[in-house]
């Protein structure tokens, strides 16, 4: 986006997904089952670099063995996410782990480890739900929540739910209508294609407002890439509709 300010490009902010950040664990880890923030920062964050080293250190309660950490590399977004999450700051992280930008590295890395931790997005749990055991993260009200349809969808799993975009030239929108069709038939198909590719989708509501927003043709972004604190998507939508000039182009 800082990029498309720099070049005066315009775009259209689309919201099509949900994504959850999955903690996941070996199966054979029977103490894991699930963590709180403080837990998980204690874990990642740049003062655990050199220092934490098991189990026992994350939770008291939790075995005297050595943990064996796995995760994204430094140009991901979803290690920008955790850290921002979890961490306070997108550049609040140990080093000192395993680091792949192959999730399915990560995947194999807990498989075959059963002292194993690491996070991945939501469809590669899925894809290998069987072989891997997702923690529960113990969110702001207190509650153990799993990642899941719904869970992301009532935003209970806080706070490693995320939203995902689509970013739309502006320019391409109103030269090409052939273009702005493929667009219009994308959304129109979006929730099936989400599903298929095990990301969570977002409530037919909000799609709704998604196609409005395009309808509208609403240039800028509403969410900096993120969900506002306290604001539904749907809500940003709305809130979008107030904020920007319209055109009715189509």
């Amino acid at each position: 986006m800082r990029s498309c300010t720099t070049n005066n490009i315009s775009f259209i902010e689309l919201p099509i997904a949900f994504d959850a950040i999955t903690v996941v664990i070996n199966p054979a880890n029977s103490w894991a089952n699930s963590l709180t923030i403080n837990e998980l920062s204690r874990l990642s964050s740049k003062q655990a670099l050199g220092k934490i080293s098991k189990w026992n250190q994350v939770n008291l309660d939790f075995p005297d063995v050595g943990i064996k950490l796995c995760g994204p590399g430094m140009d991901s977004g979803t290690l920008d996410v955790f850290n921002k999450a979890v961490n306070g700051s997108k550049t609040n992280s140990r080093t000192d782990y395993t680091s792949s930008e192959d999730d399915n590295v990560l995947v194999r890395f807990v498989m075959e480890n059963k002292d194993a931790l690491a996070y991945s997005v939501y469809a590669y749990f899925k894809n290998n739900f069987k072989s891997l055991k997702s923690v529960e993260i113990i969110n702001p009200e207190g509650q153990a929540i799993s990642p899941s349809k719904q869970t992301v969808q009532n935003e209970k799993y806080q706070p490693l739910a995320r939203p995902l975009f689509l970013y739309v030239n502006d320019q391409a929108l109103r030269k090409n209508k052939k273009f702005r069709q493929f667009v219009s038939d994308y959304l129109r198909n979006i929730s099936s294609l989400v599903n298929s590719s095990n990301y969570i989708p977002l409530p037919d509501s909000t799609y709704r407002l998604v196609d409005a927003k395009l309808y509208r043709h609403i240039l800028g972004t509403s969410f900096g890439g993120d969900l506002p604190v306290g604001l539904t998507i749907g809500q940003a939508i709305d809130r979008s509709f107030d904020q920007h000039k319209t055109s009715a182009h189509r």
